[in-house]
C-alpha cells in the first residue's frame, strides 16, 4: 500500500531482457535503505526488490506489467518516482494507492501557470476507470487531485515542488504513463455496475 507521495527520483541504469521479462536497475539515494522481497513503487508500479548493491537495486518487470503498463516505455538514464510501501501508523499524505496500475494515458499538453503547471492527459475509459472533478487520480505515481475532467481527457494542476521532486519536470507532450484510477470509485462502480442499490441492501 502505498500514498503517491514519491519519497526521491532514481535512475534506470540498464535494462536487462530475459524471455519477456525486464529486470531494471535503478541507481537512487534510498536503494542502499531497501532489502530483497522489499515492494517499492516504479512510476506507480508496485515491484519487488531483487538485488541490491550500493546505491542501486533491481527490479524485474514480467510480460503482465509490461502490457498493462508504461514501463516498457523507459530507457537507460530516464528517472523513475519512488515510493516504499506505507507503513503502519503513518499520515496518509496522499490517497490509498495500491500500485497496481489500471491503464496508460498520454501526456496532451503542459501550460506554464506563472508559479505553476497545468498537465493534460489523454486516456481510455472503459467504463470501469471513473474520474470525478476534483478527485484523486494516481499518474505515474504520484497522487493528484483532478483539476478538470471531460470525456476522454483530464488535467492537474502541479504545484512547483511536486515538478522539481518528480519527474513530470521531464514529461513531453506525447510520452506514455501510469494511471491508477481512486480505488474507492473503484469499489462504487463495481457496486453500481452489478445493481446494487438501496433495493438489494
Amino acid at each position: 500500500m502505498f500514498t503517491g507521495i514519491i519519497e526521491t527520483l532514481g535512475r534506470v541504469e540498464s535494462l536487462t531482457p530475459e524471455g519477456d521479462n525486464v529486470h531494471l536497475r535503478i541507481h537512487s539515494e534510498l536503494s542502499h535503505q531497501l532489502k530483497v522481497d522489499q515492494s517499492l513503487s516504479h512510476n506507480g508500479v508496485c515491484l519487488t526488490v531483487v538485488a541490491v548493491e550500493n546505491d542501486t537495486h533491481t527490479v524485474t518487470a514480467i510480460r503482465e506489467t509490461l502490457q498493462r503498463s508504461a514501463l516498457g516505455h523507459l530507457e537507460v538514464g530516464d528517472r523513475v518516482n519512488l515510493e516504499r510501501a506505507m507503513q503502519l501508523g503513518a499520515r496518509l499524505d496522499g490517497h490509498i494507492v495500491q500500485g497496481h496500475v489500471d491503464s496508460t494515458a498520454v501526456v496532451t499538453d503542459i501550460i506554464d501557470e506563472s508559479g505553476s503547471w497545468r498537465v493534460g492527459f489523454h486516456y481510455r475509459p472503459d467504463g470501469k476507470n471513473v474520474l470525478v472533478d476534483k478527485g484523486s487520480i494516481c499518474v505515474d505515481g504520484v497522487s493528484l487531485t483532478i483539476a478538470s475532467v471531460g470525456e476522454r481527457e483530464f488535467h492537474v494542476a502541479i504545484i512547483p515542488y511536486t515538478w522539481k521532486h518528480t519527474r513530470f519536470q521531464d514529461y513531453n507532450p506525447g510520452d506514455s504513463v501510469n494511471l491508477e484510477f481512486d480505488l474507492i470509485g473503484k469499489y462504487v462502480e463495481r457496486l453500481m455496475a452489478s445493481g446494487y442499490g438501496p433495493d438489494r441492501a
